[in-house]
């Protein structure tokens, strides 16, 4: 008989296992393209419509590239797109998305203390926002406004200041950065899609058919590459967000998310000055260091743990007491409490813990029920929790909330 449960943890795995690996190489191939970009040397031995060209060395052997500002004078034979990376990663993050916020949206997704939601408005919500955001920028690009590359960033960044309050007043801490994060790679892979390939392709067709290019469409992709280039940085802390209640489960979490924007444009100014050789502009690296230590010091004053550390709130009411009346709850509640609730508590007892990991509460008979899951996922099926078994949980205790959540969950 399958245990859904833990098929289901597989399946996330396997999910986020992929969104990893397509962002990896996405990420990879954009910064080397925008580090190759900005260092391409121009000088009288180009040849023909080169624009620039770069020797580079690398894994024994030796690489010499040229760009062409429009398009070679014919269409080489072998062409390589750089475009799956995008996809893929949007894709499935998407469906990371899907498995954890929308299909356990009265835990991750919705806070009712924030604002009472079903359901499916919530994700109805969520899915028109990240939607909204890139058709709002798209348009925003095509007008006259967006001819103006400083000009546009910075409406793009209030753009982005505005939607990271709005998501904090909708839906959980958690949630929140996550969605920040979502519509902003969103916007960086509808990028690719919708206008750096297209672009790129109408070239190709334009040189086969023995037509010149129009330069308009290698500097309206070249400008939507920049800008992916600035927002990889802050997309990346936001994906990572939700395994550190610091960052989410704060009063000022849209403003810590604001800030990591600043963050992010910082250091890729700097790797963006030394690549094009206009300078080494170490100041960035001091401002950014300023910024995240504000942020770390704002991020403590105050905290509100209760609101994302307890998820009795969002959990409803019918399960969480189904879970407790559940066969074998006490045995297993005990286990808990003995073993775990040392770390995770209002105020941690254990050495080193100033507040409850991931901010999970395990203190009471609601705020165990209402993490059966993830209990039994840590430390039923997984010995992950206790960490190294400090609190030295015994096999039977495992067995016990094995026991205690498989009863409750066949009922």
């Amino acid at each position: 008989m399958y245990d859904f449960a833990a098929m289901g943890e597989w399946l996330r795995f396997a999910v986020h296992w992929t969104h990893v690996i397509a962002a990896i190489a996405w990420i990879g191939s954009s910064f080397y393209f925008i580090a190759l970009d900005l260092g391409l040397r121009r000088g009288p031995e180009l040849k023909g419509l080169a624009d620039g060209e770069e020797w580079q060395v690398h894994g024994g052997g030796f690489y010499h590239i040229q760009k062409y500002m429009v398009a070679p004078e014919a269409m080489p034979e072998h062409l390589t797109w750089f475009k799956f990376e995008a996809y893929f990663t949007w894709l499935s993050g998407f469906v990371l998305m899907a498995l954890l916020y929308y299909g356990g949206a009265t835990i991750y997704l919705i806070d009712p203390a924030v604002m009472a939601l079903s359901p499916g408005v919530a994700i109805a919500i969520s899915v028109a926002s990240i939607a909204f955001g890139w058709i709002a920028y798209d348009l925003i690009c095509k007008t006259k406004f967006g001819d103006d590359n400083t000009r546009l960033m910075i409406l793009l960044y209030c753009i982005l200041v505005a939607m990271a309050w709005g998501y904090t007043q909708v839906f959980s801490g958690r949630a929140a950065l996550l969605h920040l994060g979502a519509f902003t790679a969103t916007i960086m892979s509808a990028n690719v899609f919708f206008i750096i390939i297209p672009n790129q392709k109408i070239v190709v067709e334009d040189l086969k058919a023995g037509r010149a290019p129009d330069p308009k469409y290698g500097k309206v992709a070249k400008q939507r590459s920049t800008h992916n280039n600035y927002l990889t940085l802050p997309v990346l802390f936001l994906m990572l967000s939700n395994h550190y209640p610091l960052s989410f489960a704060t009063e000022y979490n849209w403003v810590i998310a604001s800030l990591i924007f600043l963050v992010g444009v910082l250091i890729r100014h700097f790797f963006n000055s030394m690549h094009s050789r206009k300078g080494e502009p170490y100041w960035t690296w001091f401002v950014a260091a300023l910024l995240f230590i504000f942020i770390a010091w704002m991020s403590t004053a105050p905290m509100f743990r209760a609101a994302e550390g307890d998820a009795v709130s969002a959990m409803p009411s019918a399960v969480v007491e189904r879970f407790a009346a559940a066969p074998h709850f006490e045995e297993a509640r005990d286990a808990v409490l003995g073993r775990c609730a040392m770390c995770h508590a209002a105020e941690p007892t254990y050495e080193g813990f100033h507040w409850a990991p991931r901010g999970v509460l395990l203190e009471t008979d609601a705020q165990i029920a209402a993490q059966a899951r993830q209990i039994y996922m840590q430390a039923g099926l997984s010995h992950a929790m206790p960490p190294a078994n400090v609190s030295f949980m015994e096999p039977e205790e495992r067995r016990l909330i094995i026991a205690w959540y498989k009863a409750a969950t066949a009922r």
